[in-house]
C-alpha cells in the first residue's frame, strides 16, 4: 500500500533554511519542538543541522499521520505563515467566521495565530477527513 503524500519534502527544506526558527518543525505535525526551536534558535544552531538529516523521516511520518485531501498543507502553511494576522488560511479552509474575526483583529490579537501554529495540521487532517 503506497502512502499518500500530504507533505512535501522540498518545501519542508524550504522551512528548514529559516529552521532556527522551528517553522519546519511545526509544518510535519510537532508543535513542541517547534516552539523549543524558535526559543532556542534550533538549539543554538545544533538541532537545526541535524533536522537537515531528519527532514526525510518528519515527512515519512506527516504523510502517515495526516490525510490528503481538497486541503493541501502546504499552501496552508504559506497562508498561515505570511497572511495569518489577516485570517488567510482560515479563508482558505472556508471558516469564514474565524477568518472575519483574525482579519479583524490581527489574528484574535496574536493568540490565535500562535494556536494555529500548534494546531494547523489537525485542522486541515479534519477538513481532509470528511
Amino acid at each position: 500500500m503506497q502512502e499518500e503524500n500530504s507533505h512535501n519534502v522540498a518545501f519542508g527544506y524550504l522551512l528548514w533554511i529559516f529552521g532556527f526558527t522551528g517553522s519546519h518543525r511545526f509544518y510535519y505535525g510537532r508543535p513542541v519542538s517547534g516552539t523549543i526551536w524558535f526559543f532556542t534558535f534550533g538549539l543554538c544552531g545544533i538541532g537545526w543541522l541535524v533536522d537537515l538529516f531528519l527532514i526525510p523521516s518528519m515527512d515519512r511520518a506527516a504523510d502517515r499521520k495526516y490525510f490528503r485531501g481538497p486541503y493541501d498543507y502546504s499552501v496552508a502553511w504559506v497562508l498561515l505563515t505570511f497572511l495569518g494576522l489577516l485570517g488567510g488560511h482560515r479563508f482558505y479552509m472556508r471558516k469564514w467566521v474565524t477568518a472575519l474575526l483574525w482579519f479583524f483583529t490581527g489574528g484574535f490579537f496574536l493568540l490565535g495565530y500562535v494556536y494555529d501554529y500548534w494546531t494547523l495540521n489537525q485542522q486541515i487532517d479534519d477538513l481532509n477527513k470528511r
